[in-house]
């Protein structure tokens, strides 16, 4: 496995980064005994890094995965506070679920525009208090949008950002691939450390897996690749991807890659819920029932997380 530094954080990271959103309950939802499996198959085969964040509900899968370890993985979470009484509250919740004094990497979840930097500023504050303290070592943005990538390259106070990249553009709110690209690039010049995500825009890219992780491997200014596994199997194909090895036929179709959909249940009440929380636009209310709209679905699960009925699911 290669190792890179995070840009100027001073924090040593595997190329691959466990992206560990799909193992929890808004995906798979896996016990959490069979997620710190999952995750720690990667820790043992030299992966360093593990993306998280509040919204995820993998705190536990994660500390029991790291349970005896000599050395802690690097971990990254996130949470959308926007003052800072749930900013400290969201920074005491990881550091107890995720059992560790010094939070590695903590950012704002989700940033969608100048705007919203802005409108999180109580919260960043809060973060670059404890940066300051020593209870977080790097801060950063989570965004799936060109705008916020440029808007960082100002800020010295954000370390690292987590840009939305993939092959396709599948799931980029403002622009092209190029557009993201060439922010991601800026953002790289300027000392971010950078981790990618949705190399295989949420799974909806599979059919070109090879095509999908070259594209991510061969762009020179991404420290690291997060990439969401639910299973020890496709943790060992991911690793030999990654480290430009040979996959055997045989942990191909163990791996089991097939395209997966997001689903809604025929008990779905319409309640329009799911429609306002989809930042990618991708889901719609017609004539009495929730549409999906494929080429916009990233397969986040998001949407999931604020429906009453439990009607969505990704399969």
């Amino acid at each position: 496995m290669e190792y890179t530094q995070l840009g100027k954080t001073g924090i040593t990271v595997s190329r691959m980064c466990f992206g560990a959103l799909i193992i929890g309950p808004l995906q798979v939802n896996l016990p959490v005994a069979d997620g710190a499996r999952v995750i720690r198959a990667a820790l043992d085969r030299g992966v360093n890094f593990i993306d998280t964040a509040e919204l995820y509900g993998t705190y536990d899968h994660i500390r029991e995965a790291s349970r005896g370890m000599d050395k802690k993985p690097v971990v990254a979470t996130k949470c959308y506070a926007w003052n800072k009484e749930e900013a400290a509250k969201s920074v005491e919740d990881a550091r107890k679920g995720l059992d560790i004094d010094v939070i590695d990497i903590f950012m704002m979840h989700e940033q969608e525009s100048k705007l919203t930097l802005r409108g999180h500023r109580e919260a960043l504050e809060y973060y670059l208090n404890e940066r300051e303290k020593g209870r977080i070592r790097a801060v950063g943005v989570s965004t799936h949008n060109v705008e916020v990538v440029r808007a960082i390259c100002d800020m010295p106070e954000i370390d690292v950002v987590h840009p939305l990249v993939n092959k396709a553009g599948i799931g980029i709110g403002d622009g092209t691939i190029d557009d993201m690209l060439d922010a991601v690039q800026q953002a790289y010049e300027a000392g971010k450390g950078v981790y990618s995500m949705k190399p295989l825009g949420g799974g909806n890219l599979l059919h070109s897996y090879d095509e999908c992780i070259d594209f991510v491997l061969n762009i020179p200014y991404i420290h690291s690749i997060a990439i969401g596994m639910q299973s020890v199997e496709e943790v060992e194909m991911n690793i030999l991807r990654f480290e430009g090895k040979r996959i055997p036929e045989g942990l191909k179709k163990s791996a089991s890659i097939t395209q997966k959909q997001l689903h809604i249940d025929y008990w779905c009440e319409a309640c329009g819920r799911c429609v306002e929380r989809c930042k990618q636009g991708a889901l719609s209310l017609v004539d009495g029932r929730v549409k999906v709209e494929k080429g916009k679905c990233v397969l986040c699960g998001y949407c999931g997380s604020v429906c009453p009925q439990f009607a969505i699911k990704i399969c």
